[in-house]
């Protein structure tokens, strides 16, 4: 890998590389990373680059939590390792280079707070059952002019939604988002102005699970620096406005044993067999995954009742109220096509721990056979309690305390961060809602617009 890294470093310099962000996510879903000069790169994946252990207990405001015993005081170090097969110049910051890291101790031993790491024993757990995952996300994000306080009182675009002319005056900033994330090696499937206030959606195409976690980081990087260079910010917060439609950064997946979709609904509309046993896993931790793919207080805003983001615990087929959206297959589309969407899913998640827990729950119902419900089509937003209670359709927990409780109570998700990793998730979680203990709902949604 070293010489890997020494390659690669002489051929960036001659381009006229200076420097290479080492880029990781923390607890928060907030992107950090350390730049070393392109010279030190290979030195970084032999030796790593120090960094402090507290990262894994920042919580969204940048404040450090003691409140979990293991990282409970400032002493501790890691070492960041470049991931050097994801190396990529970037086109919007052609002085800057950027790859993923993995973090290991200062012996070089994996590091328990690694959140790639866990993915990667997801990863390979699917292997040695037989199976392969695909995963893809599709990205919503708001758009203003640069210096702007909000979105909504400054829309970078005025719509319609899903208009072509809506993105005629960010016409230069499309152009860029087209070309830079070829250049970097990110395919978009789709790009459009968004039903949300100037709010803009692109989704990346499908591939395997630690891949597409690293594509997502590399998105928000590629789309940041676009928007700088035609003065505008983007905003991924879960909420720009409490009355606007939130930014949900939906997780598509699909499960395959020897190059079959178990997800392909073989011409009935819905899924069987190991496919529904998978999407019956997801069905049954739900409330425990969203403690994890969408855990910050912003996120339990967003999560209501006519907004397709969510709210209750069901599934549907193309139901876009669903949390769970089954997408099926088609002669058109082909088998291949058959997925599911998690739609409570944002940008304050964790890319590699939201893939993690959505694959441990999977297999989990994959393993035990998870009966799967019959899908539903409406809005159970719109029924009475006793017709919710009825069909056994409950809300998603809908504050910190809630989320907690359900990620505590499903030993299929918390175990998959271990002992270590799930108490500093905690307390991050748990710094937060303090944080927000004595803010109004206004003052909550402001605070986060521009952290992601």
């Amino acid at each position: 890998m070293t010489k890997a890294a020494s390659a690669a470093a002489k051929d960036f310099a001659a381009a006229g590389v200076g420097g290479v962000h080492l880029a990781w996510a923390d607890n928060n879903g907030i992107p950090r990373s350390r730049i070393v000069p392109i010279a030190g790169l290979a030195d970084a994946a032999s030796r790593g680059v120090g960094a402090t252990s507290l990262f894994a207990v920042f919580d969204s405001h940048d404040a450090i939590t003691y409140g979990h015993a293991g990282l409970a005081t400032p002493s501790g170090d890691v070492r960041l390792v470049p991931v050097v097969e994801r190396l990529r110049r970037l086109a919007g910051q052609p002085a800057l280079a950027w790859a993923p890291v993995r973090q290991l101790t200062r012996s070089g031993d994996p590091w328990p707070y690694c959140q790639r790491a866990v993915l990667e024993a997801q990863v390979a757990e699917a292997a040695r059952r037989g199976l392969e995952f695909r995963a893809g996300y599709e990205l919503e994000f708001a758009v203003a002019p640069a210096g702007s306080a909000d979105v909504v009182s400054a829309p970078g675009h005025p719509g319609p939604a899903y208009s072509p002319h809506a993105l005629v005056g960010l016409d230069g900033f499309v152009a860029a988002l087209l070309h830079d994330f070829a250049a970097n090696g990110l395919r978009i499937g789709q790009l459009h102005a968004e039903y949300g206030v100037a709010q803009v959606e692109l989704s990346l195409a499908a591939t395997d699970p630690v891949a597409a976690a690293d594509d997502q980081l590399l998105a928000r990087q590629t789309i940041h620096a676009a928007a700088h260079a035609h003065g505008l910010v983007v905003s991924f917060a879960p909420l720009v406005g409490l009355g606007s439609a939130g930014n949900g950064w939906h997780l598509h997946t699909s499960v395959r044993r020897k190059g079959r979709n178990l997800l392909d609904d073989n011409g009935t509309g819905v899924p069987d067999g190991d496919g529904a046993a998978y999407l019956a896993g997801l069905l049954r931790d739900l409330p425990a995954l969203t403690a994890i793919t969408a855990p910050s207080v912003p996120s339990t805003l967003r999560l209501r009742p006519g907004f397709f983001a969510g709210a209750y615990a069901f599934w549907g087929v193309e139901n876009r109220e669903a949390p769970l959206r089954y997408v099926p297959g088609s002669p058109l589309l082909g088998a291949d096509h058959a997925n599911v969407e998690l739609k409570t899913s944002d940008a304050s998640a964790n890319p590699y721990l939201a893939l993690a827990v959505v694959l441990a729950a999977g297999m989990a119902g994959i393993e035990d056979a998870a009966a799967l419900p019959e899908p539903i089509a409406e809005d159970p937003g719109g029924w009475t309690e006793g017709e919710r209670e009825t069909r056994g359709v409950r809300r998603l927990p809908a504050d910190t305390a809630g989320q907690d409780a359900a990620l505590t109570a499903s030993p299929r998700v918390a175990g998959v961060l271990g002992d270590d990793l799930l108490g500093a998730f905690r307390a991050v979680r748990a710094s937060d809602a303090a944080w927000a203990a004595d803010r109004t709902a206004d003052e909550i949604v402001a605070a986060h617009l521009w952290r992601y």
